[in-house]
């Protein structure tokens, strides 16, 4: 099978075409046949900086988590895929998990789910680990219809799709952006948009809420947007963040009362504990895709397998609108 591989971490030229044997499947996961998959900015930083990070995959690597794709082959005792089924998951691309920029890849079947159906490959191969962030985060913050929740970097990977899912267990759903085309896209996909270049956190919270604050901060941007979120939320409120690497003054959350959580999702991948709940979530993203009330939203540049250089790049240049996607063919 054809693959790309970077035999040293680093810039984007170090990523290589190369011919390897086809894996085979083990016990408990199925061999999947790659139709696409999507970039996420944790396959950018795997490949920048290497060891450094505790789960970096060994060298040569394949890189890439999320795929969406069909069965080729199924591996001892597994019952519930056959060949032929067409599947979506996260679940390559770190450690000792060869990912998805290869026409076929390895997959454990607690980390998959059967793809939705109203949607393509492309769009599937977007979703798994932005939807599973999104959906984590909302859950842990115990998320109720008819509360306020605000979404910061609502045009984004994991953004886009937590306004719709909050919109979808009935919240009323603002999110924030920065230039005119995103925040046409966050009025598109039903959130109340921000533009957080021109509106202080003052001046949305008192035309949004009242000036008591967002139930719910959802914040996909983090570090020091997280002094914004925790200005944003009410007295007593939910702040979930999926980037929380950064040194701050916890005071004002301390005097409202705040609690805090910090979504990892790569953690049942990484310390092999956990991992039939991504399934479990997936399912049911399924389910909310399948109901019209999840749209991924796909950028429209396309790349093929040995564009895997160009699809980092365009990410890393925050030029993408919705998540970047490469499809698996040479």
């Amino acid at each position: 099978m054809k693959a790309m591989i970077i035999r040293q971490f680093g810039g984007t030229e170090q990523f290589e075409l190369n011919e390897q044997d086809r894996p085979q499947p083990k016990a408990g996961q199925v061999l999947v046949k790659v139709a696409a998959t999507s970039v996420n900015t944790v396959d950018t930083m795997i490949r920048q900086m290497g060891e450094a990070l505790p789960f970096a995959p060994a060298l040569p690597a394949i890189l890439g988590m999320d795929f969406a794709g069909t069965v080729a082959a199924v591996g001892e005792g597994v019952t519930e895929y056959a060949i032929g089924d067409e599947v979506y998951g996260c679940a390559g691309g770190l450690g000792d998990r060869p990912g998805a920029l290869a026409e076929y890849m390895l997959a454990d079947i607690e980390l998959i789910a059967p793809k939705p159906s109203n949607i393509s490959m492309r769009e599937a191969a977007a979703l798994p680990l932005v939807a599973i962030t999104a959906y984590e985060g909302l859950k842990r913050a115990n998320i109720q219809a008819g509360q306020q929740v605000l979404v910061h970097g609502g045009a984004g990977g994991v953004g886009h799709v937590a306004l719709q899912l909050a919109k979808h267990w009935g919240a009323h759903v603002s999110a924030t952006a920065g230039n005119e085309k995103h925040l046409a896209l966050v009025e598109k996909l039903g959130a109340t948009a921000v533009n957080y270049k021109t509106e202080t956190v003052e001046d949305y919270v008192a035309t949004h809420t009242d000036g008591k604050g967002f139930d719910l901060v959802f914040d996909s941007v983090g570090g020091a947007n997280l002094n914004s979120s925790f200005a944003a939320a009410a007295l007593n409120g939910q702040v979930a963040t999926t980037v929380s690497l950064v040194e701050m003054d916890l005071s004002v959350a301390h005097m409202k009362g705040l609690s805090l959580h910090v979504v990892f999702m790569l953690i049942p991948m990484i310390h092999n504990i956990g991992k039939q709940q991504h399934s479990e979530i997936l399912r049911n993203i399924s389910r909310i895709v399948e109901a019209g009330e999840l749209t991924p939203v796909v950028d429209q540049q396309q790349f093929n397998l040995t564009d895997a250089g160009k699809a980092h790049d365009h990410l890393s240049s925050r030029a993408a609108t919705g998540k970047v996607v490469i499809d698996i063919a040479v």
